[in-house]
């Protein structure tokens, strides 16, 4: 089975309430102060207290294009990503050469060579380390880049696997783009990294009798017809988000059959489950998961927590809370259920044991 032996997630230095980001968005997306009751409406209700930038609020403003802000993806997510890996490695006590796959995910930006790619030399990672670059998952990208890991160390039982997720959502926000799904982005989002360090079954843990979540299994699904629900329209200026009103409700209606059948197969169900690790996409996302589910009221604190300290990080936010949890971990024994969903419209499920 694949054990999680570290996760070490970062932000960036530049930490606004949500009151200063909404009049940047404001200068930077509204026409003459048009529509301002609106985004004060929305950026109020999506329960964000506060988030951290890549930049400098006031640089925003110099950002002409697409070509300038992924310019500055490359540059600041190399820096985020290399913190991270080196985080979780160290964490972990693992050296970099000991690495025999990394996996990179996000969605906040392009680089070829990839990010991972660019972190063989400043980590010191083997030269035949094996990359796999994965672009287009969205907030699931967490979860599913776990379940990624268990697949790939199948076959590496001795093997070393690393997760690195970078997203800088701000730098998708799309200048005089007054329209809902713009405004809710813009006030949900924020910016990050995290990176996991995974080991294969046969592989003896360097911090001895530490007791690390085991990979037990996991489940994805592809709900038909959704794919109008959440995404990106990549267009000359960069990534427009793409976010329909009923993300709640398709979560909603297709969550509690999944998790029960997926638990089911295991002689589980929900009430066998001690730690809930899922990715805090929204309030609405948040109150439909524990609705539909039936879950007790502290079951998502750390989701709401998450959502109101740092907003939604896309896929960097349930590695985060897979941090915390394994920080403060339910008894040995125990089981626990993370998962995220993105666009697809896809739900990721992967269940652990402590």
């Amino acid at each position: 089975m694949t054990r999680l032996t570290a996760v070490y997630g970062v932000l960036p230095p530049y930490r606004y309430p949500q009151a200063d980001l909404t009049e940047l968005v404001a200068d930077l997306c509204l026409f003459n102060g048009d529509g301002r009751a609106l985004l004060d409406r929305v950026h109020s209700n999506v329960q964000v207290k506060a988030r951290h930038l890549v930049m400098p609020a006031q640089r925003y403003a110099e950002l002409d294009g697409f070509s300038a802000a992924n310019d500055v993806f490359v540059e600041a997510g190399l820096d985020l990503a290399e913190e991270a890996v080196r985080g979780a490695l160290d964490r972990a006590g693992v050296a970099a050469g000991e690495v025999d796959v990394i996996v990179s995910v996000s969605v906040t930006g392009i680089a070829a060579p990839s990010l991972e790619a660019r972190l063989v030399p400043r980590l010191g990672l083997r030269a035949d380390v094996v990359r796999v670059p994965v672009f287009g998952l969205g907030c699931v990208a967490g979860a599913s880049g776990i379940a990624l890991l268990h697949e790939l160390l199948g076959g590496r039982p001795n093997g070393v696997a690393v997760l690195m997720a970078v997203e800088l959502c701000s730098l998708t926000v799309q200048r005089g783009d007054a329209s809902m799904a713009n405004l809710v982005a813009s006030g949900l989002f924020g910016d990050g990294a995290a990176a996991v360090v995974a080991i294969g079954r046969d592989r003896s843990l360097a911090s001895g009798g530490t007791v690390v979540p085991t990979v037990i299994d996991t489940r994805s699904r592809v709900y038909p017809d959704t794919e109008d629900v959440l995404g990106w329209r990549i267009g000359a200026h960069g990534f427009q988000v793409v976010l329909a009103p009923n993300v709640a409700e398709v979560v909603a209606a297709s969550l509690p059959g999944d998790v029960d059948a997926f638990l089911a197969a295991h002689g589980l169900s929900r009430a066998d489950i001690a730690a809930w690790i899922c990715h805090p996409g929204g309030p609405k996302v948040l109150e439909a998961v524990e609705q539909s589910l039936g879950l007790p009221t502290d079951a998502l604190a750390r989701s709401w927590t998450s959502l109101e300290e740092v907003g939604n990080l896309s896929s960097v936010s349930v590695l985060h809370l897979l941090e915390d949890t394994m920080a403060a971990p339910p008894p040995a024994g125990s089981h626990g259920l993370l998962f995220a969903m993105g666009p697809g419209f896809t739900c990721q499920l992967v269940l652990l044991r402590w």
